[in-house]
């Protein structure tokens, strides 16, 4: 047998637990390491080894490929049949689809681990009969998907309503040390012009009812270099320049930074935006985010992520007069509440959906994902998008909010921005 590699994450699969669930997005090699931790499993010791997806025409439609590509890549001394995969041992692969063959399944005994792949198909009817098919004492059963909607039942059942005792990781490309270079392409590519296609391919995320989601169309995640009067100088000096040359400097210039604070500590995190605007378009260059914060380290980390942001007016949440008095005294003299009236927060809204783009920079990545998540409310039993915004994913987005706060209130007003 030759070297087997596995990525870090893969290592509780040679640990007993009833369930093994790995779920997230592409590229994370979710299958190839549980094919390889079965075969190495079955070669250690005799098993019977179910594996099972919803539907299966043939056995070209089941991972008896990935299982036999594997069985090459090792070295091991497993006879590939057409059907089954044996070892010397008494280890047995067989391959099974779940809709189609309930008496088959519930036939079947003696099961040590069963493999489901593909299990954001599988059906609520079809876990109800597998499960309590893999009955043996030590019986395991390893789950492996690309989540799609929140309410499919693979989803519901073992990422928001696990099992006692489930393992249960979400893993991603990220997790891969041997992504190879042209997905990294792809995945890159994606995340620039559609980032909710990718956070649900790359990312492992389910598919959302874009309805609902505020800033729909108007973000994505790229990187930017702010233009500023400092960069557009260089070395040279502004007294060296004639008036109309240092008016189209100027010009060129983006407005801003802006910064806005939001805190929490337990369960939301305390953070920290700066952003710019120009040409109707809003830029986010920098965030801090960390939940369970204590205030007297706040300063400490909103300088390590957000450089330079004690030189700058920060308006952060008046909600928490205390926190703003404590940083003021602290080395942010310029720190002051942010404005909030009735309707704020549907203003905010408004004035953000106002510009052509808010561009995320990728090290801004808590910023993304609230933007994709931040949502209204949608009624469960006619699926209508209410006028009521979802008090989650927002701490970014508050804070954003906060950092613009003059010019939202300026938006109100029948002179200002008519695009």
């Amino acid at each position: 047998m030759r070297t087997a590699d596995l990525p870090r994450y893969a290592a509780p699969l040679f640990r007993p637990k009833r369930y093994k669930v790995l779920w997230g997005g592409r590229g994370a090699a979710r299958s190839w390491s549980a094919a390889r931790a079965l075969l190495i499993e079955g070669a250690r010791r005799p098993l019977r080894i179910l594996c099972a997806r919803e539907l299966q025409k043939s056995i070209r439609d089941s991972v008896h490929r990935l299982l036999a590509d594997q069985i090459d890549l090792l070295g091991l001394p497993y006879q590939v049949l057409d059907h089954e995969i044996r070892h010397r041992n008494g280890t047995l692969f067989i391959f099974e689809g779940l809709r189609h063959n309930v008496t088959k399944i519930k036939s079947i005994e003696g099961v040590d681990i069963c493999w489901v792949e593909e299990a954001e198909r599988v059906s609520e009817a079809s876990w109800n009969v597998l499960i309590p098919t893999i009955r043996k004492a030590g019986s395991e059963i390893w789950i492996t998907f690309n989540p799609d909607l929140e309410t499919d039942p693979t989803y519901r059942r073992f990422v928001l309503n696990p099992p006692p005792g489930a393992w249960v990781v979400k893993v991603s490309a990220d997790d891969n040390p041997w992504l190879p270079n042209a997905l990294r392409g792809e995945r890159e590519y994606l995340y620039r012009v559609d980032p909710d296609a990718a956070a649900h391919v790359w990312g492992g995320e389910c598919r959302q009812a874009s309805d609902a989601q505020i800033l729909r169309g108007k973000w994505r995640v790229e990187e930017f270099e702010p233009v500023t009067l400092a960069g557009l100088l260089g070395e040279r000096n502004a007294s060296e320049l004639g008036e109309e040359e240092m008016r189209v400097l100027r010009a060129r210039c983006w407005d801003g930074p802006y910064h806005g604070g939001d805190f929490g500590f337990a369960q939301d995190p305390t953070t920290l935006v700066r952003c710019w605007t120009h040409e109707r378009r809003l830029y986010v260059s920098h965030e801090a985010y960390k939940i369970g914060l204590e205030l007297d380290h706040t300063g400490d980390h909103w300088r390590l992520h957000v450089p330079g942001c004690e030189a700058h007016v920060i308006r952060a949440d008046s909600a928490r007069p205390e926190s703003i008095s404590y940083l003021r005294r602290h080395g942010f003299p310029r720190i002051e509440g942010a404005a909030k009236w009735s309707g704020c927060v549907e203003d905010g809204i408004a004035h953000l959906r106002q510009y052509e783009a808010i561009i995320i920079h990728p090290r801004c990545k808590h910023t993304a994902d609230e933007a994709r998540h931040y949502s209204y409310k949608v009624d469960e039993r006619t699926s209508d998008v209410l006028p009521v915004v979802v008090d989650k994913h927002n701490h970014t987005i508050d804070a954003l909010r906060y950092a613009l706060g003059p010019l939202i209130r300026q938006a109100t007003t029948p002179s200002a921005w008519v695009w």
